[in-house]
Order: C-alpha cells, then structure tokens, then sequence
C-alpha cells in the first residue's frame, strides 16, 4: 500500500460522454504499486475545495505506464475536476482496496452509468487471457453509455441498455441480465452501478448460480483503514480495506446492502 501522494500532470483528457471525463497520468513503476483492476486512487485537486475523494481507476496501460481515472460531474468537487486541462496537477495517492478476482472462462461484466469505470480494465484484462467476456453496459439513455466503442474495439460482446430505449433496448441492466441468462451461461460476473442496481443483480445471479463480485461505494476519509468511516454495519468490514470489492457470500453478510447508506456524519440514509 503507498500512502504517500503523487503530484501528477493530466497527460490527457478524454471526453467519454457530456458529463463524464477520463483523465490520463503517467504511472511510473517508481511510483509503487501498479493498480489492479478494481481499486481505487484517493484524488485531491489543489484548485478546487481543500479535499479529496476516491475514484476507481479505470485504465491500466502496462506496456505505456499510464493509468485513468473516469469521472462523472455530479457535485462540485468532481465539477472542479471537469474544470481541469492538459497539464494541470493533481494530487494521486494509491492505489486502494482489494480487487476483481479471474475466475472460470466465461465472464459477464455488468455496469450501470460511470459504475463502468472499474469494470473496464478488468475486462480488458480477461479478454488478454483469452476468456470469453460479455457486458452489459446501461445507463439512462444512449449518450451516457460509458465505454461501449471501447469494449466493441476489443472484440468482446456488448449489450446495451437504456432506460429511454434510445439504444435500441429499452430497460434496466436487471431486465438485460434476465434476457441474456436465459441462452448464456457464466462461470462469475463482475457488477457495478448504483446499490440498488446492484442488489437487484445480485438476486439474478443467485437465481442462476452464478457467482459474482460487486464493487461498492462508501463515504471514505483515509483509505487506509483508519478512521473506520467506511465501514459496513455488522461486519465491521471497511469498504477501503476488506472491499471495495465483495464476493456473492461476503454480500450476503452485509445486511445494509442494497438497504442503507451513511453520510460522512454517519446518518443513515435508505436506499
């Protein structure tokens, strides 16, 4: 684990959709720890508010020693984040967290909105191995699709669903999970998305047997298992530290999954 910060220039930026933006910085071996499809960078932008906030890395280029982190402007840190241009720094410390596991030959990937962000290098990292790997990409409509060409380029399956229909399907990622089960079979899935997309999956691939690993979301101050803001009721498992990313059986003992939340003053907040 490096806790210690990085202060990186933006080598590029690239605009995935209106409201999301990937941005690229150089990641030498030097700097510790190569990220692992699955964990997370704690990101501080000296030009915007004086915090930081976690973000999944979503590119893990080896051969180039690059990495990416995909982000959605949703509030006013990731706004200021947006504000950003080539050349720009930003404080990089990471990564965090455990990671998505390779099991079996066939995999499905399932992401709602910017939840495809850890997905991406996994499944880049999967169809390297020469698995078989289906994804399902959804989002609300057809311009917020999140990676879509890119796994296309790559030669894996893509479905896709919006819950407008502009994309051709009209639904949820569950109602496209449901559809696509009904001819294919998977040796594990890989989901992320909002909590209750998730939960909803979640009751689809125990229905089939599939197993599957789901990465979760939580307010985080440290990363590095310190401060315990983190933390999933009766288990006492922090996000940062035993997560973000949670197995079929390690969600089952999560009884706040898919039902609550708590904010950074620790009021519970239902889903």
């Amino acid at each position: 684990m490096n806790n210690n910060y990085k202060i990186l220039e933006i080598k590029d930026i690239i605009f995935n959709t209106e409201t999301i933006k990937t941005f690229i910085f150089d990641w030498k071996i030097k700097y510790g720890e190569i990220p692992k499809p699955g964990q997370f960078m704690m990101v501080w932008n000296f030009n915007g508010e004086s915090d930081e906030k976690p973000m999944s890395v979503s590119k893990i280029d080896l051969d180039n020693e690059e990495i990416g982190i995909t982000v959605k402007n949703i509030g006013e840190f990731t706004n200021n984040l947006h504000s950003l241009r080539i050349g720009d720094r930003i404080g990089i410390r990471g990564p965090y967290g455990n990671s998505f596991k390779l099991n079996g030959d066939r995999i499905l990937a399932i992401g709602g909105g910017v939840g495809m962000a850890p997905l991406r290098s996994f499944v880049e990292y999967a169809n390297s191995k020469n698995k078989v790997v289906d994804v399902i990409v959804a989002s609300v409509t057809q311009c917020e699709l999140l990676f879509e060409k890119n796994f296309r380029e790559i030669g894996v399956d893509v479905f896709t669903s919006t819950d407008d229909g502009t994309c051709g399907y009209k639904g949820f990622a569950t109602h496209r999970t449901i559809d696509l089960l009904k001819n294919r079979t998977y040796d594990m899935a890989i989901v992320c998305g909002s909590e209750m997309m998730m939960k909803g999956i979640f009751n689809i691939l125990e229905d089939n047997d599939i197993p599957g690993q789901y990465s979760m979301e939580r307010y985080m101050k440290c990363a590095i298992g310190i401060c315990g803001q983190c933390c999933v009721d009766n288990t006492g498992w922090r996000v940062c530290m035993e997560g973000p990313i949670f197995s079929s059986d390690e969600i089952k003992q999560i009884t706040e999954f898919g039902n609550y939340h708590r904010d950074g003053s620790g009021i519970k907040h239902e889903l």
